[in-house]
């Protein structure tokens, strides 16, 4: 298969590839919300090697800002690799990277970003900024948004419905 056809099939969001790592983003996220976390998970994929990371936001057990899913994983991959250039990779969220997660990604030359659902309120792909394909920077990705779109959003919906109902008083659901 040449490149350019290549390129256009991972392009699709409905591609097979994305749609079973996406899953594996998914299972992280699920994790996350059962530590009470904002549920949102990565999975980092390498060309030559399969999957090389995956994580889960951990921010209020490390009581640190910057641990969000795609920093994790970043970090994961480039101890994985040796390397802090993640050039051959893939990058699977269930969230649209915010802009701390997006400036990570150019620097780690992720080619490949694919993400689940867009973040209104902090989204730097396409939402709010769209700092992985921006033209001034030395390193741009391939995004493709909206990847099991629904399951990523819904997560996400439940878990802060929940929240809310918390703090009303209201039984948990």
């Amino acid at each position: 298969m040449d490149m350019n056809q290549f390129n256009l099939e991972l392009s699709d969001p409905r591609h097979e590839f994305h749609l079973m790592h996406m899953e594996i983003a998914i299972q992280e996220a699920k994790i996350a919300e059962q530590e009470d976390e904002v549920p949102v998970g990565a999975v980092i994929v390498s060309a030559q090697k399969g999957i090389i990371a995956r994580s889960h936001n951990q921010r209020e057990l490390l009581k640190d800002p910057t641990a969000h899913a795609e920093m994790i994983a970043i970090t994961q991959a480039a101890q994985f690799l040796q390397s802090w250039r993640l050039e051959n990779c893939i990058l699977y969220v269930t969230l649209e990277p915010c802009p701390m997660c997006a400036g990570a990604i150019v620097q780690s030359r992720i080619p490949w970003v694919v993400y689940g659902c867009m973040d209104p309120k902090a989204g730097a792909c396409h939402s709010l900024f769209n700092l992985l394909t921006d033209q001034r920077l030395n390193h741009r990705s391939r995004v493709v948004s909206g990847v099991l779109e629904n399951e990523c959003s819904s997560i996400l919906t439940n878990f802060f419905q929940k929240k809310r109902n918390n703090r009303k008083g209201l039984p948990k659901l």
